[in-house]
């Protein structure tokens, strides 16, 4: 992913204590906000509750899984007192075997802000100096390296989620200033004392779901950002093709009334200057990748609202096992580090996602082919007399948008369906939800390459029927000459072919940025 490119540190602050966080405050501490823990006397009391009926346990020599007993199927195994201050450290090592890509700055700080929301809810038997130290490192920028591989998504993110755990403790590395360093480095430099956990904090700190969990956050930010991405790009290929946007009507869309379809027609139409000029062609029903836009799109923007339930539920939830009730003085052992409603909503958010990068695929294939785009040159072209016959305009980019496409289809596969039987039968029922949420963020980066060759196609073809006097430019909507302005800036209009890398590659970076201003 390429989000890092423009990565500060921002003036906006987050506060983790009493009160849920939502979506966008994990956006926001992944890209740079200030993280706040709740200061007052009361919280830091209702937190230390948790760590000191640990303690009165272990002096009464009660029995807690993974304090006086090994992890997982190892729980019939008894952990002799003068060891139980050494398991946690085991854990966080025994752990350290993730593979794979590693994750960003920016999700690594999103992983940081999802674990200290749950631990902040107060059940997980930590103490306030351990969560303190999460919000020292996310306000420093020092963020751990956490390779992406190696979760099924129950007993939650257990090894991703140890490269926090290790951090705390000043071992593996971590990301500062730019540079993967040692973290014993690091804190030597900013005078950090490494932590020592305490009985049960590795436990807490690894057996949840916040690796899914801060991916799906960043995904749902994107999905929803493509969801209007997309309307404004028909809108365009709509125009490009001299499209009847009578098929965007109100009156039409109020006999099929699901209410984020009805929005993304909304959009559409008032991209269209529908009721001014409503049929631009002699065509009365267009194909089905402009006439169904809404149809299509719609079908992600009405599943937002219960992905959006799904995942802040999750992040506002203590995750971990066994549950510590401070006040109450219960243990309570039990499975809440399955990730099954993350890994549902990354499924069906990747398999909506994906339709869209299908349908934009399809537009692109009616704009490039003189066969149905109404007299537009081939391969949208702008080469003129002579030197038609050796330039090929866009016909590369489609190709590699057809490739995309494939790869995002490929990817729809569900991981939820996928459990896997592991650790001696201990996990004999997973979530796969880690392995689903890093489909998505794939799918999503795939849809956006394929957006971002559309944008700068749909450009070129808007051009060229301007400059064919088939569409008069003062007639073109304000909300859609702004984007065409936008892309223009930086998109010379193609009349010899040239390498277009860099400027997909910038027009990529700018989606992922919400560069490009859209409707809702």
């Amino acid at each position: 992913m390429t989000q890092d490119n423009t990565y500060n540190l921002s003036q906006q602050t987050v506060e983790f204590g009493y009160n849920s966080l939502s979506l966008e405050d994990v956006v926001a501490i992944a890209k740079g906000a200030t993280a706040k823990l709740n200061q007052t006397t009361e919280y830091r009391s209702y937190i230390q509750k948790g760590a000191l009926f640990i303690d009165s346990l272990l002096k009464e020599e009660g029995v807690v899984y993974g304090v006086t007993t090994g992890y997982g199927d190892s729980c019939t195994v008894t952990v002799g007192l003068d060891l139980v201050h050494e398991l946690p450290l085991h854990l966080t090592r025994f752990h350290g075997c993730g593979m794979g890509e590693i994750l960003s700055p920016m999700q690594a700080r999103a992983v940081m802000a999802c674990r200290l929301s749950s631990l902040a809810v107060g059940k997980s038997g930590v103490t306030f100096e351990l969560l303190e130290r999460i919000e020292t490192l996310l306000n420093l920028n020092i963020t751990p390296v956490i390779p992406e591989e190696g979760s099924v998504g129950a007993s939650g993110d257990l090894t991703p989620l140890s490269y926090l755990a290790a951090v705390l403790i000043g071992e593996r590395d971590v990301i500062y200033q730019g540079e993967r360093r040692p973290t014993s480095q690091v804190y030597q430099e900013l005078n950090i004392v490494p932590l020592k956990l305490r009985p049960k904090e590795g436990l807490a700190l690894m057996n949840g779901t916040a690796v899914m969990t801060a991916l799906a956050c960043l995904a749902y930010d994107r999905a929803q950002y493509m969801a209007r991405l997309a309307s404004r790009i028909t809108a365009m290929a709509s125009l490009t093709l001299k499209g009847n946007s009578n098929h965007f009507d109100d009156i039409l869309f109020a006999a099929k009334p699901h209410p984020g379809q009805n929005q993304i027609a909304a959009w559409i139409r008032e991209d269209l200057n529908h009721h001014i000029h409503p049929r631009n062609s002699d065509r009365l029903q267009d194909r089905y990748s402009i006439r169904c836009a809404p149809h299509v799109i719609g079908v992600l923007q009405d599943a937002l609202p219960f992905m959006r339930q799904f995942i802040e539920t999750e992040l506002n939830s203590a995750n971990d096992n066994p549950i510590v009730d401070g006040e109450g003085e219960h243990i309570l052992h039990g499975g809440h580090f399955y990730g099954g409603h993350i890994a549902f909503a990354m499924d069906a958010m990747k398999n909506a996602v994906a339709n869209i990068a299908d349908l934009i695929d399809r537009q692109m294939a009616l704009v490039m082919d003189q066969k149905f785009n109404n007299g537009l040159p081939a391969n949208l072209s702008g080469a003129q007399g002579r030197r038609k016959a050796i330039n090929h305009g866009f016909k590369a980019v489609q190709i590699g948008v057809s490739a995309w496409t494939a790869e995002a289809l490929k990817n729809t596969m569900p991981a939820s369906v996928f459990s896997r039987s592991t650790e001696c039968h201990n996990q004999d029922k997973v979530s796969m939800g880690t392995i689903s949420a890093r489909d998505c963020m794939r799918v999503l980066q795939l849809t956006e390459q394929v957006a971002a060759a559309a944008l700068l196609a749909m450009s070129q073809g808007i051009r060229l029927r301007i400059a064919q006097e088939e569409l008069v430019e003062s007639s073109i909507t304000p909300s859609l000459a702004n984007t065409l302005a936008q892309v223009e800036a930086d998109f010379e209009l193609l009349t010899e072919d040239r390498p277009l890398e860099q400027t997909l590659r910038s027009t990529v970076d700018k989606i992922q940025n919400g560069y490009w201003e859209v409707c809702g």
